[in-house]
């Protein structure tokens, strides 16, 4: 029997990190990105160049029937699907009162709803096998809020409950859930400050320095293997900021 690990936003980032690292530990990856088609058959071709089988899903996790439709074929090809990694997320920065309607259920969509498609669809693979491991990508603005990000610290303040909740619902069928509230990672998210912006958030870092995505990787895979009574815990990983 083959196991498996989906990691969503997989193109790029902390995403393509998890899923390189993963490869390493399963039989089969699944990835997904919505926009990164080309980025995301890179990192299909990089894991299949390690000897691991990669199942490559492009399309819009915030969409129920993509993810549906994605579950359905992952399933269909693999025995046990033992971990969840929902790391899909966009950022928003600027002032509430400049965002659209359009911005704020596009970030929602992305970085919540995409959380509840995937585990409502995984969750009774997992409740039949009484087994599995949900990893909730988060951030540590979900846990204190950030100026000029409030939509986005919302959502990640979303994912953070949703964590705590689920892992309780979980728990009598030996299923973990547990989130990771990462602090500023240098990835293309956070391309878009400028080199001012940068210093000032690394002088308010006690590490010194931003974190970087295969920390978070590793985090990830650590987590895994941790012991099967840590479960509905948010860990910050954010080099000392909160």
């Amino acid at each position: 029997m083959s196991n498996t690990a989906i990691i969503t936003g997989a193109s790029r980032g902390i995403g393509r990190a998890t899923a390189l690292e993963l490869a390493k530990h399963f039989d089969t990856i699944a990835i997904n990105s919505f926009t990164g088609h080309t980025a995301l058959k890179e990192v299909q071709q990089q894991i299949e160049n390690m000897g691991t089988r990669c199942l490559a899903y492009s399309g819009d996790i915030g969409d129920y029937q993509f993810v549906a439709d994605m579950m359905n074929d992952i399933m269909s090809q693999s025995d046990e699907i033992d971990l969840l990694v929902n790391n899909a997320g966009i950022s928003y920065i600027g002032l509430l009162t400049d965002m659209t309607i359009d911005d704020w259920n596009r970030l929602v969509a992305t970085n919540l709803t995409s959380v509840f498609n995937c585990c409502r669809l995984l969750v009774p693979h997992m409740v039949n096998r009484k087994s599995g491991h949900i990893i909730n990508i988060s951030s540590m603005w979900g846990i204190s809020g950030a100026s000029c990000e409030t939509a986005y610290s919302a959502t990640k303040g979303g994912v953070n409950a949703f964590t705590k909740a689920l892992a309780k619902e979980l728990a009598p069928s030996n299923i973990r859930v547990n989130a990771l509230a990462c602090g500023v990672i240098d990835t293309q998210m956070n391309q878009a400050l400028t080199d001012s912006e940068r210093q000032e958030l690394i002088d308010d870092i006690p590490a010194c320095r931003f974190g970087n995505a295969k920390e978070i990787a590793r985090m990830v895979w650590q987590l895994y293997c941790s012991p099967s009574y840590l479960t509905g815990e948010v860990i910050k990983i954010d080099g000392g900021y909160l």
